[in-house]
């Protein structure tokens, strides 16, 4: 199992736009195959600011869903929203505190 997390930057007018969106789409994508949950933070000392935090299957589930129609819809909407590049992480997990609770 992988977890990805990419951060995003929006513009300020953006922020709430994308929230709304986010919204609309959000079960989608964590329903797609492989995709095992996803969060979406938001920043406390910049609200302009979101992560989101999804674990996938593998690297091939997390590639199926870039390469699918749903992230083909997502991706093109929001990207003229931000204000900076996004930065994304595949990460794998060395300890879960939150399973041992």
């Amino acid at each position: 199992m992988i977890t990805r997390i990419v951060k995003l930057e929006f513009e300020e007018s953006k922020t709430e736009q994308f929230i709304i969106f986010f919204d609309t789409i959000k079960n989608k994508v964590n329903s797609f195959p492989g995709c095992n949950g996803m969060r979406l933070h938001r920043d406390l000392g910049n609200p302009n600011i979101v992560m989101t935090y999804s674990n996938w299957d593998s690297q091939d589930s997390l590639d199926k869903y870039r390469e699918s129609e749903t992230f083909g819809q997502v991706w093109p909407k929001i990207k003229p929203w931000f204000a900076n590049k996004p930065e994304a992480w595949s990460v794998s997990t060395y300890f879960d505190g939150f399973d041992s609770k």
